[in-house]
């Protein structure tokens, strides 16, 4: 598996084709909620495995502090390690850059995965495109 820091508009469209299967098909986000106002702002991230991409994840910096959103894998790659690989790719790429306070909203069914990565909720349960979250933050 590689973790790419998005350089074109191909490894672009296979982020994106990884986030669609996962949030607007399999999940039923609104593609308009999915696709928002903050791609032109972020960091993006595609992970492969054999020549095609099975996860994708962005990052952006709010107020000094690291945003990580749209974290996803594809069903098929789920539970081998895939997730933890962006994670740490996006983690690695904070730190490069000065930031050392990680924010996310987790899916409460993820909270599990990040709280393994060091990850602690923040805030109390609230809906996102119909799905419940929490706040989680980490220090790097």
């Amino acid at each position: 598996m590689t973790v790419r820091i998005i350089e074109n508009q191909q490894e672009l469209e296979d982020a994106f084709s990884v986030r669609r299967t996962v949030f607007i098909d399999e999940q039923n986000v609104p593609a308009e909620e999915e696709i928002d106002q903050h791609e032109d702002a972020a960091t993006h991230f595609v992970l492969y495995h054999e020549g095609g991409p099975i996860g994708a994840g962005r990052f952006r910096e709010v107020d000094g502090v690291g945003k990580v959103e749209r974290i996803c894998v594809v069903k098929e790659a789920r539970k081998t390690g895939a997730g933890k690989t962006i994670m740490k790719a996006v983690e690695n790429f904070a730190r490069d850059n000065g930031i050392h306070k990680l924010k996310l909203n987790a899916q409460t069914h993820a909270i599990p995965f990040y709280a393994g990565l060091g990850y602690r909720i923040v805030s109390e349960e609230f809906l996102d495109a119909g799905i419940p979250h929490k706040t989680m933050i980490k220090e790097i």
